[in-house]
């Protein structure tokens, strides 16, 4: 634990699973599941097409990415990665990303989990894990994803708690034009889908550095289908869902 970056006290705890901040050797286990395989070779599910190239490449690309979230930390403008752990060993990463939460109380959600870890139900405590760090430790109004049409196992994931279809965006990938399906989850429905049970700690003392201190506040009304201008509020959209089934 850092006493300066209270952020690596966050915790989220089911039956299952556990989300934390990474340490440096968790960094080093989840590049090695990266490069075990992420998804199949013909299908790329990310919009930063991070898992091609040599497995050097992508290892870097895992420490890298957690490394620049934490050097360009601010309260207005954060994403936070944390590992999935289950039985002990790191299989994926969980994240949460913002922008001007104070103000906008949503969140963006990624995810990913070695191929080996897939299809058994562990992605589904990771994603319910993670909105209970966003809606009961965050204070969120909000939550979003972005998943590529063709990702049957997380837009399934996206269906089974609870989010709504809020509109598509275009993106170039692999040189090729790819269509991804927003999905947007209110604190109502996630409280009426809420099927798996999490406990998070080590967040009280980090809410200053989410700019969550007024997540207090009375609820958001946001429509159901917004303009393109409020989804803009959040820019980390560059970045797919991957299989969390």
């Amino acid at each position: 634990m850092m006493n300066n970056w209270p952020q690596t006290r966050v915790r989220v705890r089911t039956d299952r699973i556990e989300l934390r901040f990474p340490t440096p050797q968790d960094l080093d286990a989840l590049a090695d599941r990266a490069v075990e395989g992420v998804h199949a070779p013909g299908f790329m599910p990310f919009f930063s097409q991070w898992t091609d190239g040599t497995p050097q490449e992508v290892a870097r690309r895992v420490l890298q990415r957690h490394w620049n979230a934490m050097a360009n930390w601010t309260p207005e403008d954060w994403t936070l990665y944390l590992v999935v752990v289950h039985d002990g060993e790191v299989i994926g990463s969980q994240s949460l990303g913002a922008r001007d939460f104070a103000a906008t109380r949503e969140v963006l959600l990624t995810s990913w989990l070695s191929l080996g870890r897939q299809g058994g139900g562990l992605g589904g405590h990771a994603r319910a894990a993670a909105l209970e760090l966003a809606f009961t430790g965050l204070g969120a109004e909000q939550a979003f994803s972005v998943v590529r049409q063709g990702n049957e196992a997380s837009q399934g994931v996206c269906r089974k708690f609870g989010f709504e279809h809020d509109g598509v965006q275009v993106n170039a990938v692999r040189g090729e034009r790819v269509v991804s399906d927003r999905f947007r989850l209110g604190r109502a429905r996630w409280a009426a889908h809420r099927t798996i049970d999490a406990h998070v700690s080590g967040v009280s003392g980090a809410l200053a550095e989410f700019g969550a201190p007024a997540a207090a506040r009375a609820p958001l009304t946001v429509p159901v289908v917004p303009l393109s201008s409020r989804l803009s509020g959040v820019h980390y959209a560059e970045e797919s869902d991957q299989p969390a089934a």
